[in-house]
């Protein structure tokens, strides 16, 4: 190797080093977790804050990087067919060819980028500094770029969105209990957040005639009694009928200003909240906020009462089912055997229609309604129909509703044969 090749090799390494940097670059800034870069600055990590202000600006970022990545690797592409050309004059530009497009994959795009995405903060904190320079040396480049882009912009009518969906925010949320980034339950809370307001009042009501509930007129056996039996510790209170309440009762008061004290139930009773059935539980939730109750009257379009309630009922959306030591722990779906299962009728719709993955639609809000849809009439005990793969029979019933039906999962085979009967 003579003298003139020799800084001829020491540039090319100089300059396969530079594509690593900004191959490796371009994906730690893509994939870097900015949540914890932001933590990081907020503990006063200064290179972190570049990190950020780099970050907020990307499209500048990206131009800067992808610029000096295509000088570096042209640069190289040069300088490599000189250098082959001084070792083998006749072969050269196809050897050069060959070695640097190897050498460029090896060192200059694949393992930077690996290495990069393995830990993508660090590597931008290492960064930072390196690129701030380039961005300032490589500012008229860049400049040009950008008018370019708003050019096409304007040419294509293209529109771009940063907006986050639902869905992409779930997509995110898996993702992140697939890599272990959050475990089960964390996930479960946070999906539940997120789609907490696509609930409204009658996804999670108690039906009225699911509803215990006291006369103004009760003597104290009767209310006592009701609050022993019931295990409730607030209870509406209606004049004359139920779709007419008035009031909530609570044990605490009633107890000390009726049992033991010397008023009536009026005393004791304090003010409920009357809502529409279309009330988002989020709104919900900043109503019992505001008004310091625990419980709403939900009335129908005709002004009646369709069920109530609890603020209990609002939170189990977000934490899931809240027992008490006085509570029956319930299933509301419970699996029997390997492809049978017994299901509450109060089961809202959607649990139901996810569990067992039918593809059928329905107005019906809960398991009950869904039954009385698919038979075309009140349903008496015994009574079965099928639904895709689905076998159902009615086990119990009370007056005009059903309350409970046993589930069979069919085999494919079985299910085919019996819709080509």
């Amino acid at each position: 190797m003579d003298t003139d090749s020799i800084p001829l090799l020491c540039i090319m390494i100089a300059l396969i080093a530079f594509s690593g940097f900004f191959s490796a670059s371009e994906t730690a800034f893509s994939t870097m977790n900015r949540i914890k870069v932001k933590n990081m600055a907020q503990a006063g990590n200064r290179t972190a804050e570049c990190a950020l202000a780099l970050a907020e600006d990307y499209d500048r970022l990206i131009s800067t990087i992808l610029v000096g990545n295509n000088i570096v690797n042209i640069a190289l592409a040069s300088i490599g067919t000189v250098f082959f050309t001084l070792f083998f004059p006749k072969n050269g530009v196809s050897i050069s060819s060959i070695v640097i497009t190897v050498v460029v994959l090896i060192f200059g795009e694949v393992s930077p980028k690996s290495l990069a995405k393995e830990a993508p903060e660090a590597f931008v904190l290492v960064a930072t500094p390196f690129l701030r320079v380039i961005l300032l040396v490589l500012a008229p480049i860049n400049m040009v770029f950008t008018l370019w882009k708003k050019l096409l912009l304007k040419i294509f009518k293209i529109k771009g969105s940063n907006i986050v969906t639902e869905e992409e925010l779930l997509t995110i949320v898996e993702e992140a209990e697939s890599v272990g980034g959050i475990d089960e339950d964390e996930g479960e809370i946070i999906r539940s957040a997120i789609e907490f307001n696509d609930l409204s009042a009658q996804d999670i009501l108690t039906p009225r005639v699911d509803v215990t509930a006291l006369s103004m007129n009760a003597d104290r056996e009767e209310i006592t009694a009701c609050f022993m039996e019931s295990g409730f510790s607030r209870i509406p209170v209606y004049e004359e009928s139920i779709d007419n309440i008035v009031g909530v009762l609570n044990q605490k008061d009633y107890y000390e200003k009726v049992l033991y004290g010397d008023g009536d139930i009026k005393d004791a009773v304090g003010s409920v909240i009357h809502i529409t059935q279309t009330v988002k539980i989020g709104d919900l939730l900043k109503i019992f906020q505001e008004e310091k109750v625990h419980m709403a009257v939900v009335t129908d379009e005709y002004g009646g009462t369709a069920g109530i309630i609890t603020l209990e009922d609002v939170l189990e959306q977000l934490v899931g089912e809240i027992w008490d030591e006085h509570d029956e722990v319930q299933e509301d779906i419970r699996q029997v055997g390997e492809a049978d299962y017994i299901v509450s009728c109060n089961t809202a719709i959607d649990k139901f229609i996810e569990t067992f993955a039918l593809t059928c639609e329905t107005d019906a809000a809960t398991v009950s309604g869904w039954v009385t849809e698919q038979i075309g009439k009140i349903p008496a005990e015994g009574e079965c129909f099928c639904c895709e793969r689905l076998d159902v029979t009615v086990t119990k019933t009370e007056t005009t509703r059903v309350l409970e039906i046993a589930v069979h999962v069919m085999p494919e085979e079985e299910n085919d044969e019996t819709e080509g009967e």
